[in-house]
């Protein structure tokens, strides 16, 4: 009589997530929109001149102030695309907090540069709404 062993399954931890197209769309554009911030940030630090558009600044505090702010949500926000890509399920919610700071931090630089603004916040919806409607939960 044979006696079979069990087979160890392949199972995910609770978090991870079914990697998509949508999640990949989601990582991608989230990617862009933090490397759009962190460049916003350090246009700020270098040379704020080139920013202002007619000559107006920020609502609050100054450039250097908001550079640094820009900069490091970028790059959380990079990071948080690495961690979609790689289909950690922290990935998910971090995203979607940090692009909800970034499109506020946008509001904040809107009287400076409001295309660029609007062009950001846009891809912040769009990233919040990938994240938010089409999510796949591994089983």
């Amino acid at each position: 009589m044979a006696t079979s062993s069990p087979t160890p399954s392949r199972t995910r931890p609770r978090d991870d997530y079914e990697p998509t197209s949508w999640a990949a769309f989601a990582g991608i554009i989230l990617s862009i929109s933090g490397f759009f911030s962190a460049m916003w940030g350090l246009t700020a630090l270098l040379n704020d001149d080139v920013l202002a558009v007619g000559g107006r600044g920020v609502l609050i505090a100054d450039f250097t102030t908001w550079g640094w702010v820009h900069l490091l949500v970028g790059i959380l926000m990079i990071f948080a695309a690495a961690g979609l890509f790689t289909g950690q399920g922290w990935a998910r919610w971090t995203a979607v907090f940090f692009v909800t700071v970034n499109a506020m931090l946008q509001v904040v630089a809107l009287s400076t540069s409001p295309l660029w603004s609007l062009m950001v916040i846009a891809l912040d919806v769009i990233i919040i709404y990938q994240l938010t409607v089409n999510w796949r939960v591994a089983r």
